[in-house]
């Protein structure tokens, strides 16, 4: 009887806690929204119109949502990607380098061994990528831990290294000579990725959420998560308790660049079939904003990753319907972490203040 009682407070309490978390991050949603309408309502198109369209045009068929999966799996891969050494205190800026990186592993395995089965080269075409991925990453960790390189510099760096491996590859060493820019050949059939259901989806779908869910079980339940949240919370202190810092954030850096590696080889493998220009797109930006939002909670992150795949979906339908730019939608997400950033400060301010006022009585 007792324990049932002391249970009921318990349970209030934290409905509570998630009651007030939640509150901000609605509250943040709603103001970046009725930012954008004032936008949209300036340059002279309907709010009302343009926002039906973008959150709707994601369900609207069965031929949207297969988009909205495609393009929520390299978000979720490239949040994740920043989100891990992120729990480490470590910030990898580099998940576009090495997303092509990791596609560059795949059409190399892909051309080269175009004859093999599917059952072998299918899986070697995806190792490739997520090997490359890592080794990617895996230099600025070095460079981070052995001359003390700053982690975000050395990142974005390495993008603009990883730009000319692209335009390297696809230009000059596999080049597709009738595509008519920087675009390889097709990789061999075997190193496709199979597709479910019409209109067809790639299985890289399943994949991801199986990653992501492990990801996240590892981040909360292994000594693995365990390390790296005590170094990102105070690393001279887990340092003291005996913990390898140095070895926790390179580790932590090499894996984000075996999963934005992984991010490269399902673009290729499940999407295009070769390698081209401009296969990054925008995803290492909306994996930043994904992981910022989601506060690094790799829980969060592939709901978080969902809905900007909404958003970023809907962007071409709300310029046919209602003819406001598409770049309202990046508006609106950038907007949208920038309240929620806020919303941390007034609520740490609260909590100072509230605390303050305790402490005098």
């Amino acid at each position: 009887m007792s324990t049932a009682v002391a249970a009921r407070p318990a349970a209030a309490d934290r409905a509570r806690s998630v009651l007030v978390s939640t509150v901000p991050y609605v509250l943040a949603v709603l103001a970046a929204f009725a930012v954008v309408a004032v936008i949209i309502v300036l340059l002279g198109h309907d709010p009302a119109k343009a926002f039906r369209a973008v959150l709707t045009n994601s369900f609207r068929n069965p031929t949207g949502m297969v988009q909205t999966l495609q393009k929520w799996v390299p978000l979720t891969l490239l949040a994740i990607a920043f989100a891990i050494p992120l729990a480490a205190g470590r910030f990898n800026i580099g998940g576009e380098g090495q997303m092509i990186l990791g596609a560059t592993g795949a059409v190399a395995v892909g051309i080269t061994l175009s004859e093999l089965p599917l059952v072998i080269l299918l899986p070697l075409t995806i190792l490739a990528g997520v090997v490359a991925g890592a080794l990617w990453a895996a230099v600025a960790a070095w460079l981070m831990e052995r001359y003390k390189v700053n982690e975000i510099l050395s990142t974005v760096l390495l993008n603009f290294v990883s730009f000319e491996i692209l335009d390297y590859v696809a230009s000059v060493v596999w080049s597709d000579p009738g595509a008519g820019g920087a675009v390889t050949l097709p990789i061999g059939v075997g190193a496709e990725l199979p597709a479910l259901g019409r209109p067809p989806m790639h299985v890289g779908v399943i994949l991801v959420a199986l990653l992501a869910a492990v990801a996240a079980f590892l981040a909360k339940r292994s000594v693995a998560g365990f390390e790296l949240s005590a170094v990102g919370l105070n690393e001279r202190a887990s340092r003291l308790h005996g913990i390898r810092t140095g070895r926790v954030a390179v580790l932590s850096m090499v894996v984000a660049g075996a999963v934005g590696g992984l991010a490269g080889a399902i673009e290729v493998a499940g999407v295009h079939q070769r390698m081209l220009e401009g296969i990054q797109s925008n995803f290492l930006l909306l994996g930043i904003i994904i992981g910022l939002i989601a506060r690094g909670s790799l829980t969060a992150v592939p709901f978080v990753a969902f809905g900007i795949a909404v958003l970023e979906v809907g962007a071409g339908s709300m310029q046919r319907v209602s003819g406001a730019p598409v770049e309202i939608v990046l508006i609106l997400e950038g907007l949208i972490l920038l309240f929620i950033l806020m919303s941390d400060v007034i609520m740490t301010r609260l909590r100072r203040a509230r605390a303050t006022k305790v402490a005098a009585a």
